[in-house]
C-alpha cells in the first residue's frame, strides 16, 4: 500500500539521516517507526484493560478503601490540607 504524507523538512532530515546511518530506506524506516507505535499503542490498550479489570475484581472482593481514606492519605502524603 502506498500512502503519502506531508513532512516538516526537518523530520524528513531525521528520518533521511536515521536511514542513512542505518544503511536502510527511508520507507523501511518510517514503516518500522508506525509498527512500533502500533505495538506501544497495543501494550498500552492491553495495560489499561488489565488494570482495569483488577479494579473490578478487588471491588468485587472488597479489596478497597474509602474515598475519605484515601483523601487523607494523599493529604499526609503531600502535606495538604482540605481546610
Amino acid at each position: 500500500m502506498t500512502i503519502t504524507i506531508n513532512l516538516r523538512p526537518e523530520i524528513e532530515t531525521q528520518l533521511t539521516e536515521k536511514a542513512t546511518k542505518q544503511g536502510k530506506d527511508i520507507s523501511e524506516i518510517v514503516t518500522e517507526i508506525i509498527t512500533n507505535a502500533i505495538e506501544l499503542e497495543l501494550q498500552d490498550y492491553q495495560e489499561t484493560i488489565k488494570g482495569i479489570a483488577k479494579g473490578l475484581e478487588d471491588f468485587e472482593t472488597g479489596n478497597f478503601r474509602s474515598f475519605e481514606d484515601f483523601t487523607n492519605e494523599q493529604c499526609r502524603k503531600y502535606n495538604l490540607s482540605l481546610e
